[in-house]
């Protein structure tokens, strides 16, 4: 059977690239091999990274078993924690491209025949799996797994309660000691966050996608599972690039709207929207912003993870994890949708079944019967906002309140520490969007500290900017048109009452026409804050957050 790589590789035009690679070791045999690129986001600065060197071993262990010859490169993983409440944290969306063009350059150069793609976290999953169907190479991703909960005085915490207690310590509710003993205390091991943030649901929903094996988002970065996991990969992805199943074969628009349920059912991020949307676009598949409030209304909430519950990623894992959630989703998932184990969707998860009901609930008695995520419009919001109805106390799902205006994260980060929020404050942050960003921050520290603070569920966060999947209390995100492109937020002012009404999908500044009028008449266009470098290049080519946040020639 011929691959591409013997285009490389024949004899004897080969000549150089074989001579080249025989200076790391490889031989003869190796030649006649599918080559297979095993895409590693391993480093020693994100934890859930840090186990990809292990788990890549297995996957040549793998790969070699099943007769194919394994290389390996490395492209950028960035931590959002690290990165969170600074100038950082504008790199880490845009981040998302930069490791799916690397991926693009490494193996178009070298026309490797199969990709195992190895990330756990927040922009590197989206990437890799929008990287599988850009090249449509027989691919499959493997996850690092998520990191074991820490604890506080005996309850099971995530690295949520740092950030709640710097809030703590700032309101003087407890001391340095206690905030030391929580920074400890909080990551016990290398891992994703082990609560559902961006990395866990995106993990989750390649599985659901098909690109990841079945049962496999949810295995922890601690057990030999993940290594297995890793292992069985490596075998598979030789036998996908000899039947010739490529990715887009397999993330299809039935699996996308499966992947949509799913994150509904399980109460994923609201970044799912950005991530699915831009991979939508990658696939040319057809993917619009309202069938995420479509199918909301219609998906039951079946799972309760951290930060919504008191469970975590590992009490989920136990619990049956995705192939549970599918199996009791499954009247409402397209079964025939193809995955990289060879099976489709329902021979898949037909066996399996709810292990605590604590966690994962049947479909006749979910958590709630609808309203994993809310799509607003309004006159703030004309094209669209994103809500979290599952992370907002049903008392708070209607609300109006006064306007206390920020134009940057860290304006709101100080005036929470100086004490100058108060409850039933509407909060805007903005130009804080792809474009204004640029890099569309997600307000992750600020309602941290109000969680600290006590605010978090008396107060609403807007903003053109977006939220850490971990984030609760009250916040409406992905506002669009964002403020830099002279969407409404940038005529808000202090003291402008605002309504919020989530079950109404609506979101409206109470001011009248002809005051809007006057005031957007007055507003002048700021020009881009970066002049050089990678995001001034972003923010020139990136659109919307109601098209994913995507970089693209038009």
């Amino acid at each position: 059977m011929s691959w591409r790589s013997q285009s490389l590789l024949g004899v004897p035009e080969g000549a150089l690239a074989r001579g080249l690679y025989r200076s790391m070791g490889y031989m003869d045999d190796d030649f006649k091999k599918p080559v297979i690129a095993i895409v590693n986001t391993w480093n020693t600065v994100c934890p859930g990274h840090f186990n990809l060197k292990e788990v890549a071993a297995a996957v040549k262990e793998g790969i070699a078993q099943k007769g194919g010859m394994a290389v390996e490169f490395g492209t950028i993983g960035p931590c959002d924690g690290i990165a969170q409440g600074h100038e950082g944290m504008t790199y880490i969306l845009p981040s998302r491209e930069v490791i799916l063009h690397s991926i693009e350059v490494m193996v178009e150069a070298h026309r490797f025949d199969g990709l195992v793609l190895l990330g756990s976290c927040d922009k590197t999953v989206p990437a890799l799996l929008m990287a599988a169907v850009r090249l449509d190479l027989p691919a499959i991703l493997v996850n690092g797994g998520p990191m074991e909960p820490g604890t506080r005085h005996g309850r099971d915490i995530d690295v949520n309660e740092i950030e709640i207690a710097v809030g703590e310590y700032h309101a003087g509710k407890i001391d340095l000691a206690e905030l030391t003993y929580v920074e400890k205390s909080a990551c016990p091991t290398p891992g994703s966050c082990t609560m559902l943030g961006t990395a866990n649901t995106m993990s989750c929903l390649s599985e659901v996608l098909g690109l990841s094996l079945p049962g496999s988002a949810t295995v922890p970065a601690t057990y030999s599972k993940r290594l297995q996991v890793a292992r069985e990969s490596g075998n598979r992805v030789v036998d996908l690039v000899r039947e010739g199943v490529n990715p887009r074969q397999i993330i299809t628009a039935q699996a996308l709207e499966n992947a949509i349920r799913v994150g509904l059912a399980i109460g994923g991020s609201t970044n799912q929207v950005l991530h699915l949307l831009a991979l939508a676009e990658e696939a040319d598949l057809s993917l619009e912003i309202n069938d995420f409030d479509r199918l909301s209304m219609e998906t039951p909430h079946l799972a309760s993870v951290m930060t919504a519950s008191a469970y975590d990623m590992v009490d989920f894992h136990r619990a049956g994890g995705i192939p549970a959630v599918m199996h009791q989703l499954l009247p409402m998932l397209h079964g025939e949708a193809l995955t990289v184990s060879g099976y489709t969707v329902e021979e898949n998860v037909r066996d399996a079944h709810i292990e605590d009901e604590r966690v994962i609930r049947p479909l006749e008695n979910p958590f709630k019967p609808d309203g994993g995520l809310a799509i607003m419009r309004g006159n703030l919001a004309p094209q669209s906002a994103v809500a979290k109805p599952s992370a907002i106390p049903a008392e708070r799902l209607q609300v109006e309140g006064p306007a206390v205006v920020f134009n940057s994260e860290q304006e709101l980060i100080l005036a929470i520490k100086e004490q100058k929020i108060e409850r039933g404050d509407i909060i805007v942050v903005r130009y804080e969007g792809p474009k204004g960003g640029p890099g569309m921050r997600e307000m992750y520290t600020p309602l941290k500290l109000l969680d600290g603070y006590d605010l978090a569920e008396h107060v609403y966060l807007i903003t053109d900017g977006r939220f850490s999947g971990s984030n609760r209390g009250g916040f409406v995100g992905h506002i669009c048109p964002e403020a830099a492109e002279g969407g409404p937020l940038a005529i808000v002012e202090n003291g402008d009452r605002i309504s919020i009404d989530i079950p109404n999908r609506r979101l409206d500044l109470l001011v009248s026409e002809e005051e809007m009028a006057r005031r957007f008449e007055a507003w002048q266009e700021p020009m881009l804050k970066m002049r050089k470098g990678y995001l001034a290049l972003y923010a020139n080519l990136v659109k919307s957050a109601f098209r994913g946040a995507v970089m693209k020639y038009e």
